[in-house]
């Protein structure tokens, strides 16, 4: 039987094999941790892009983008408190020599209590049938609560360490619980240690402390520095949002586990500015929009989860991860964060300058709450990787590796096949093409037999193959093969472009 580990495999090779992701700079032998998107990956990527700015920005009249600069002036950093406080808590085992985040630890030992909880609740289920009441059960059962009790209290003692920053304590977490080094099973540990995250450099030709700035950490100060000349120029009342793609830098120590963690890594982030005291009913608003964001795209609906953070970060009044089951368990994807109006008054501090809204409903003059939605592009990516990689087995005993890519998101959206390359069918091939390209993201491919070439298509998820035959020049006919049924039907030419548009357009996506 497959494992998690073993999928996560195959879906690294498949995602190198066929164009996804490569490993940056192979042919010098790589750079951990760091990745490049292939010619498929950056079609796929760019979709994802896509999705998320049209729902955040063009279904709200009251969000704009912006891309700001990648580096900043170094006051930001200081004024956000990342420079004092963007530190990750970093253990050592003293025998494999491996290096994690102490929380990291704690959580993943918390996540194997929990999933003994499930199979209790799987063998309740077993057991009772349809009569099984599983709110029921786990309010009840006996094994259920205990294990419960356990994971409450350890959580309450990490917040207590976290939070407090008594990073001894967090070291005799990890030693009451005979938390092990997952690579060599030893319990030899070294004192917990804050390790800052943040990428420096130099600006300029003047070395020292004077010329030093910062590789962004993330894409949210951009916005918030931003937040009066956005609200000035498009004269934007409250609530309104400020949406931004790009790209944030952080010095992991642990990078790893294919492109879910990496120091380069793109963010989708979007910051919503509010009235202060209405916070909340917005910060719900959120939660629920986004996850029905990801519930449009059609995968398995318990793949995902709302999880608070037991340590709130340093601006937060509120904070949830939606987890996605990825093939190494449940991780956080997004994180919606009540933010206060932490970031804009630290802003007006640091700066000198006025950061504030006057609002004419209640003739009132304040410094906006912000609501944040910040999702990793690069994780959205592998969690759509991860939930379309099927292995099938056919009627007739062959086997399949099919991408079932939500078609809106898919790198191409039909793939048109000449039979034969003779006999006029590629020429009339590329004239079908030539009216495709237009609307959609098109591929030609004559190459092996007809089998193959579906095959092909399946692996890299083009919703439609379309077939031109000997017929085709007879009565303008092709045949059409979806690729998730592998049903074919015979149709127009002309009848083409609304088939295809009526299955991969984004707009069922946007209307969900």
């Amino acid at each position: 039987m497959a494992t998690q580990e073993d999928n996560l495999k195959d879906i690294i090779g498949h995602a190198k094999e066929y164009g996804f992701v490569f490993p940056s700079s192979e042919i010098y032998d790589g750079l951990s941790a760091t990745y490049d998107y292939g010619q498929l990956g950056a079609e796929l990527k760019n979709n994802i892009k896509e999705y998320w700015w049209k729902a955040m920005v063009h279904m709200h009249e009251n969000i704009v983008g912006l891309d700001a600069a990648i580096f900043m002036a170094p006051q930001t950093w200081k004024a956000s408190g990342h420079v004092d406080a963007f530190n990750d808590p970093l253990i050592d085992n003293k025998d494999s020599k491996k290096r994690y985040r102490a929380d990291v630890l704690v959580e993943d030992h918390i996540e194997k209590i929990r999933a003994k909880i499930d199979k209790d609740v799987a063998k309740g289920l077993k057991r009772f049938g349809d009569d099984f009441n599983e709110a029921e059960f786990r309010a009840t059962n006996p094994n259920v609560l205990r294990r419960q009790k356990q994971i409450d209290e350890i959580e309450d003692r990490m917040r207590d360490a976290l939070e407090n920053e008594r990073l001894d304590d967090m070291k005799q977490l990890i030693e009451d619980l005979e938390i092990a080094c997952p690579l060599s099973g030893s319990k030899n540990w070294t004192d917990v240690k804050q390790f800052n995250l943040m990428f420096s450099t130099e600006l300029g030709s003047v070395s020292g402390e004077s010329a030093k700035i910062y590789l962004r950490p993330e894409t949210a100060q951009g916005i918030f520095v931003n937040y009066l000349n956005v609200q000035k120029s498009g004269r934007m009342k409250i609530p309104f949002g400020i949406a931004q793609i790009g790209k944030a830098f952080r010095n992991e120590i642990v990078a790893r586990q294919f492109i879910f963690r990496m120091r380069e890594f793109e963010q989708m982030e979007m910051q919503f500015f509010v009235r202060p005291g209405e916070e909340m009913k917005w910060y719900e608003y959120w939660k629920e929009f986004r996850m029905t964001w990801h519930n449009a795209l059609g995968f398995d609906q318990n793949a995902y989860r709302f999880h608070d953070h037991i340590k709130l970060a340093h601006y937060a009044n509120a904070a949830a991860d939606i987890e996605f089951k990825f093939p190494m368990g449940f991780k956080e994807l997004e994180g919606i964060h009540s933010r206060t109006d932490f970031d804009l008054k630290q802003h007006e501090e640091h700066s000198g300058k006025k950061l504030r809204y006057f609002d004419p409903e209640i003739n009132e003059s304040y410094v906006p709450y912000v609501v944040e939605t910040s999702i990793g592009l690069d994780r959205m990516f592998l969690a759509v990787l991860s939930q379309s990689y099927t292995s099938e087995t056919l009627e007739d005993g062959s086997n399949r590796i099919v991408l079932s890519i939500p078609p809106a998101l898919a790198p191409y959206k039909v793939a048109v096949m000449p039979l034969t390359k003779k006999d006029g069918l590629p020429e009339k091939a590329r004239a079908i093409i030539d009216d495709l390209k237009i609307d959609f993201n098109c591929q030609y491919d004559e190459k092996d037999s007809i089998g193959k070439r579906y095959r092909r298509q399946d692996a890299i998820g083009t919703p439609y193959a379309v077939t031109v035959d000997h017929q085709t020049l007879e009565d303008n006919t092709v045949t059409i093969r979806d690729r998730d049924t592998m049903e074919q039907e015979r149709v127009a030419i002309e009848e083409l472009p609304r088939i295809i548009d009526a299955k991969v357009s984004m707009r069922k996506l946007l209307k969900k």
